[in-house]
């Protein structure tokens, strides 16, 4: 299977964690990464963001984002801008394709949305109804888009189709992670629009840095929460069909090897 996980293709070394250490709560250790690297993501959110404002190249900008976050949630170390734009070098056939196409579908969803709000009757709940349904599903969705692009050899077709699925599977961790997205928005949108000229003033600063953290933060709040889902139902099934294949690469994604799949992968290298 060499070469399936986009994450297989880096040699970088991550710092290692101690297997017989405790385990800590996730959201201590999402927090613990977050703030080690908050500076360091600076460059990328920077990066980010100019690209987002562009509206088009928003697909790319995921992509890389996507890939920088993704490091650092498996406690692999990341060169950030130069990982940022290598992904979006590998991936940029697609990233745009994906972009071109959820900044459509996010357009019509809010033009539906709008006008199913402002319609009478049974038709406007109805309509209203389904529109703020599939603004969320597809919300969701995009939540597994980039990481399944970059870490799978998938199809366009086959990255909808599984994004899609991923809604229901994993959908505990897809609630909360959608409430914690609205709760950081909610909270932000709250301080701004009760801020003065002269509090704003003040504030500037903070806003700033606040801006240049918020991309990286949203998108490590959903490599936590996708991850534990892509590994049980995609990863996790293969390796159990295929227990010798891909010891090192394995590890780089920090997942669990018991010493006998160790042992029958050099008992195969010496059979041969």
């Amino acid at each position: 299977m060499a070469g399936f996980f986009g994450f297989f293709d880096y040699t970088k070394e991550g710092p290692g964690i101690d297997k017989n250490a405790p385990k800590k709560k996730t959201f201590i250790v999402f927090f613990e990464t977050f703030f080690r690297n908050m500076w360091k993501l600076i460059s990328v959110n920077a990066v980010y963001i100019i690209m987002a404002l562009l509206i088009i190249p928003i697909g790319l900008a995921n992509v890389g984002l996507t890939n920088v976050t993704r490091n650092l949630a498996r406690d692999k170390h990341s060169f950030m801008l130069s990982d940022f734009f290598e992904t979006i070098k590998k991936n940029w056939k697609q990233g745009l394709t994906v972009g071109i196409i959820n900044t459509v579908v996010f357009a019509f969803m809010a033009f539906a949305l709008r006008f199913y709000s402002k319609a009478d009757g049974k038709i406007g709940v109805f309509g209203l109804g389904v529109s703020i349904m599939g603004f969320l599903v597809f919300t969701v969705m995009n939540f597994y888009i980039y990481t399944l692009m970059i870490t799978f050899n998938f199809t366009l077709k086959q990255l909808y189709v599984n994004s899609f699925k991923f809604v229901f599977l994993n959908l505990k961790n897809n609630v909360f992670c959608l409430f914690s997205l609205f709760l950081i928005f909610a909270v932000n949108y709250t301080v701004l629009a009760s801020l003065t000229a002269v509090q704003f003033q003040v504030l500037l600063i903070e806003l700033f840095i606040a801006i240049l953290t918020l991309p990286g933060f949203v998108f490590l709040i959903v490599q936590y929460a996708t991850f534990p889902g892509i590994k049980k139902f995609i990863i996790d099934p293969y390796y159990k069909q295929h227990p010798g294949e891909d010891i090192e690469k394995r590890r780089n994604l920090g997942l669990e090897i018991h010493e006998e799949t160790i042992d029958d992968e050099y008992n195969e290298i010496e059979d041969v």
